[in-house]
């Protein structure tokens, strides 16, 4: 069973920072391409940006292209979403995931973290 484990959250001022980490149980990570999703109250859960299992790929919406950086450590079997520059409507849970190599669809999920960008 694959268990991932949020942390970095909080709460932070508009044009703050936070690193969120993601840690992963197994022997198999760097197999698999990580994601990291948001949702915010009343809203769909959205896709912030994913990684493949080597690191060497990168995807990112539009709305935090350089603003967020994802990275993994798979030394350590974690992933990371660092954000800068943050905004009010970057307010959500987030929440990392795994995606399948069969089926491409993201299978396990962690618990989610808050963030909360307020003045």
């Amino acid at each position: 069973q694959v268990q991932f484990v949020e942390s970095g959250g909080g709460l932070v001022q508009p044009g703050g920072s936070l690193r969120l980490s993601c840690a992963a149980s197994g022997r198999t990570f760097s197999s698999y391409a990580m994601g990291w999703f948001r949702q915010a109250p009343g809203k769909e859960r959205e896709l912030v940006a994913a990684i493949s299992g080597s690191g060497g790929y990168t995807y990112y919406r539009d709305s935090v292209k350089g603003r967020f950086t994802i990275s993994r450590d798979n030394a350590k079997n974690t992933v990371y979403l660092q954000m800068n520059c943050l905004k009010p409507e970057d307010t959500a849970v987030y929440y990392c995931a795994r995606r399948s190599v069969l089926t491409t669809a993201y299978d396990y999920w962690g618990q989610g973290t808050q963030v909360t960008v307020s003045s």
